[in-house]
């Protein structure tokens, strides 16, 4: 898959989307354990209501492939769209 974001672009986050639960597909800012807030991927809901998540960048990034299903409290808010750099502000960078 091909990153859709990229470091330092900033992001539209809706806090109050923790209101629903995630579902396969929304982009999420999650607080992993040790590490600063990241924006990862939904890819599926486990049976007990855990996040399978994972990043755009399966070698270098820190995911459910690492620490397993992620608990719903931890999901800081969703991302609702990108909004600097504009998508086709920049040649090659959707």
């Amino acid at each position: 898959m091909v990153p859709a974001l990229h470091h330092g672009d900033q992001l539209l986050v809706d806090v109050r989307a923790v209101r629903r639960p995630p579902r396969a597909g929304d982009v999420v800012v999650v607080r992993l354990p040790d590490r600063p807030l990241s924006v990862k991927r939904v890819v599926r809901v486990e049976a007990a209501g855990d996040l399978w998540l994972e990043g755009d960048n399966a070698f270098g990034s820190t995911d459910s492939r690492d620490l397993g299903a992620i608990v719903p409290d931890a999901v800081a808010g969703r991302v609702l769209l990108r909004l600097w750099p504009r998508p086709g502000l920049i040649p090659g960078r959707a």
